[in-house]
């Protein structure tokens, strides 16, 4: 049994027990786009349990740390999820609306998963202020400006910049 296995016999078949649990250990290939849980990180779920008529129903918060790369200058740029929760866990699940309830046991790696895959940032920025890399030389504007000479413009458009009376990107 892994980290994430409760056992529940206390809670099973008692309407109105319940139950505070956190458990924690580490999740890999928790990873969307550039973004990540590093695989060595900790992934900690704080939740209630309590019993209901159909099942188990957990909620509470999962929380883990994340890393990724800046979508604007490509520095590394990280910090710390915290998602809530409210699932339930029944005897016979239905696929995308409750987890498994094996008998007097439950797994909360697949919420934990499924709740940190859903809230990772797909595009990550270090700063709102952020300048990014210039599109001509790649130099990092955050750290001094290029001597680039500005956006040369789409070469697809030169023909219309010439009726608009634009005769290149610096007039």
């Amino acid at each position: 049994m892994g980290p994430f296995v409760v056992n529940v016999a206390d809670l099973v078949h008692r309407p109105g027990a319940r139950r505070r649990e956190q458990v924690s250990g580490t999740l890999s290939g928790l990873r969307v786009v550039d973004t990540s849980v590093p695989d060595t990180g900790q992934v900690v779920v704080d939740a209630l349990l309590e019993w209901v008529s159909d099942g188990i129903l957990a909620s509470g918060v999962t929380t883990a740390p994340w890393v990724g790369e800046c979508r604007r200058c490509l520095r590394p740029v990280g910090g710390d999820l915290a998602v809530d929760f409210r699932e339930l866990f029944e005897d016979e699940p239905r696929d995308g609306d409750s987890y498994p309830l094996r008998k007097d046991h439950l797994d909360l790696s697949p919420l934990a998963r499924e709740a940190l895959l859903l809230d990772l940032p797909l595009a990550p920025i270090c700063a709102d202020e952020c300048q990014g890399l210039c599109p001509s030389c790649g130099a990092d504007r955050n750290v001094g400006h290029c001597d680039c000479q500005g956006d040369p413009g789409d070469p697809r458009w030169a023909a219309l910049d010439v009726l608009r009376g634009d005769t290149g990107p610096n007039d």
